[in-house]
């Protein structure tokens, strides 16, 4: 019952536009791989080809309204995978979706949904496996549907990789030494995960692509560290939170993952202290915790691996407490009538025109230009869905750019003068820029007005201004 409703909550919170720049970059690539007229880093693997096809499907029958009830419901799907069984107090349950909806806007449309939904299914199916490896056609035919999930995964996100760490983690828990030859088949049964991206055509390249993800994300490498440190939800909470970005959600974010952290170890040290290792499932869900928030504190972006687990795992401890109903139920009440005053700013098409260029690029198709297109990144994946024919300089995924480029790039909105000489040398014809929600461009557009004869604004609307030369 409380699983469901928690899901409900999800489905109704994940209801808002598209939010996420990249989900048209991938729209675009379903249709025809999406090229810059700048160079890429070879050798260049399409690691997300299943989930593009998939959301291409619904975007093509119904478009964005579409896409957004189709999101809307994996996410439910996700927290009612993680919250199966899963028994919480009324108190509980009001904390839930509080928490749900200041974290609403994590439930975009991206990739790592379908890596949640993944997980989801082993988080359930995994232990059943480990808790016994016999004749039982029911355990070989979930055995197979893992691997053959575990190879649609290979071509969804580089997240992949953590369905075969899961199920290294759940040999661990479940370790027996008393039956070394079950011990065996789940080690094989782990090891056959790992190989699952070499079933695909470029399978080193799918394999090598979670060690090049946790390069940029980490700053690992010298060349990575701009990657790590420039792009916003590649930071630490605590760093956001230190630079004042979204402080209060920051300061929720960071306070849940912390709290996680320290009852995962704790609960783990506690369980060696006292000889309890027989509690597999205890042990697993700890580790997945630990794991979880540990990726949280390096990255923003990872919050949302969090979530789910944390909920699982932590909310269940809160007791029932005393005199809380009406206060649960006035909770309730006022976090759903924000909710659904919120829904009254969304425009029907579910398309967030303060993110990405609508009016611009409605001009743009029937106002041609001479020379190159330089354009903001997050406005790369829409013109490129929206306008194939006018190649971009860049969009939203930075993986495929070199940080000598990106670095490049983010300089030109400190230092005009040097745009100026760069756009001669590349022939660039056209600039398209925002003017809100994304204020780092401010310098390059007053030196573009003050250049006027050389640069004449031919079109602006309320968020973004295009420039001709």
């Amino acid at each position: 019952m409380y699983c469901l409703i928690v899901s409900i909550a999800v489905v109704l919170f994940a209801i808002f536009p598209l939010t996420d720049t990249d989900v048209w970059w991938h729209l675009a690539c379903a249709r025809e791989w999406v090229t810059t007229w700048t160079p890429v880093r070879e050798p260049v693997v399409n690691i997300h080809e299943f989930f593009q096809q998939t959301i291409a499907a619904i975007y093509n029958v119904g478009g964005a309204p579409l896409l957004v009830a189709f999101k809307a419901l994996l996410w439910g799907s996700v927290f009612c995978l993680f919250l199966r069984r899963v028994k919480l107090s009324k108190i509980a349950v009001a904390l839930t979706i509080v928490i749900l909806f200041v974290f609403r806007y994590q439930f975009e449309i991206r990739p790592v949904v379908f890596s949640l939904l993944f997980l989801g299914i082993y988080w359930n199916v995994l232990p059943w496996l480990a808790q016994g490896y016999d004749d039982s056609k029911k355990r070989w035919a979930g055995a197979i549907g893992i691997l053959f999930l575990q190879w649609i995964w290979c071509r969804c996100q580089g997240l992949y990789i953590l369905g075969p760490i899961f199920g290294i983690a759940t040999v661990a828990a479940y370790f027996d030494r008393n039956n070394l030859d079950r011990l065996a088949l789940l080690a094989l049964f782990a090891l056959a995960m790992f190989g699952m991206p070499f079933l695909h055509s470029d399978g080193l390249l799918l394999a090598a692509y979670p060690f090049e993800l946790l390069n940029r994300l980490v700053g690992l490498s010298p060349s990575a560290t701009i990657f790590a440190k420039e792009i916003a939800e590649n930071r630490s909470p605590l760093t956001l939170l230190l630079e004042g970005e979204n402080f209060w959600t920051s300061l929720l974010m960071l306070a849940c993952v912390v709290t996680g952290l320290v009852y995962a170890v704790k609960q783990l040290v506690g369980m060696i202290k006292n000889r309890a290792l027989h509690a597999e499932n205890r042990i697993l869900k700890q580790i997945v915790l630990c794991t979880t928030a540990i990726l949280a504190l390096v990255a923003e972006r990872n919050f949302v691996l969090f979530l789910p687990v944390f909920l699982n795992v932590v909310l269940p401890m809160i007791p029932e407490l005393p005199f809380t109903k009406y206060a649960n139920l006035v909770a309730v009440a006022f976090v759903l009538g924000l909710w659904g005053r919120s829904l009254l700013a969304y425009d029907s098409t579910m398309v967030s025109a303060q993110r990405v260029p609508v009016a611009a690029a409605e001009w743009m198709k029937t106002n041609s230009h001479d020379g190159r297109l330089f354009n903001d990144d997050r406005a790369g994946g829409y013109l490129a869905f929206v306008n194939p024919s006018d190649s971009t300089y860049i969009d939203g995924r930075f993986i495929l750019k070199t940080a000598d480029f990106f670095e490049q790039y983010l300089g030109f909105a400190e230092n005009p003068e040097a745009f100026a000489e760069y756009a001669v040398q590349n022939q660039i014809g056209r600039v398209i820029l925002p003017t809100r929600y994304y204020a780092r461009w401010g310098k390059l557009i007053e030196d573009l007005n003050s250049k006027k004869g050389t640069w004449n604004r031919v079109h602006e609307d309320e968020y973004f201004v295009v420039f001709d030369r």
